[in-house]
């Protein structure tokens, strides 16, 4: 059984965002898939699912960065802790040939990422609506005022 199952739930119906995601989901299952000896190499698996979520987190936090949110807004310091927990895992797999830390992040990421992506992400696609932002090009149609304050919520709209 997969550690997460993409879902109707997930979809966020921004098309980059729900194929990260879809990416997200998808890796994380091989991590799982790996720590039962049934395909890649552990390490390859979470190589590549560290790589992936280095990205991910570095777009969406680009994203909010354009969209007018304050760099230490709740969203982006939940990307750093979520991503500094991998990368230890990460270095604890390789230097020390730890496989528990494994096992326990899988489940744990499994049941934060779908609250994360209906509430932060949810919020961060409707600041990307309300802000007329367009991933693919960049483009931005209702900027933030100069004199606007930066938001630092969670990523649940211009408003709050």
């Amino acid at each position: 059984m997969a550690a997460l199952t993409w879902n109707d739930a997930l979809a966020l119906q921004q098309p980059r965002m729900d194929d990260t995601h879809r990416e997200f989901v998808d890796l994380l299952n091989a991590v799982e898939v790996a720590l039962q000896g049934e395909s890649l190499p552990l390490e390859q698996a979470l190589d590549r699912f560290v790589q992936h979520t280095e990205a991910h987190f570095a777009q969406e936090d680009d994203w909010m960065r354009r969209v007018g949110f304050a760099a230490q807004n709740c969203h982006s310091l939940q990307h750093a802790q979520v991503l500094e927990l991998v990368r230890e895992v990460h270095r604890r797999l390789r230097d020390e040939a730890d496989v528990e830390v494994v096992h326990a992040l899988v489940p744990a990421l499994a049941e934060w990422f779908p609250m994360h992506a209906q509430s932060m992400d949810a919020g961060l696609v409707q600041s990307m609506q309300e802000a007329g932002f367009d991933p693919e090009t960049g483009a931005l149609q209702h900027p933030l005022p100069a004199e606007a304050e930066a938001l630092a919520g969670c990523g649940s709209g211009r408003g709050g």
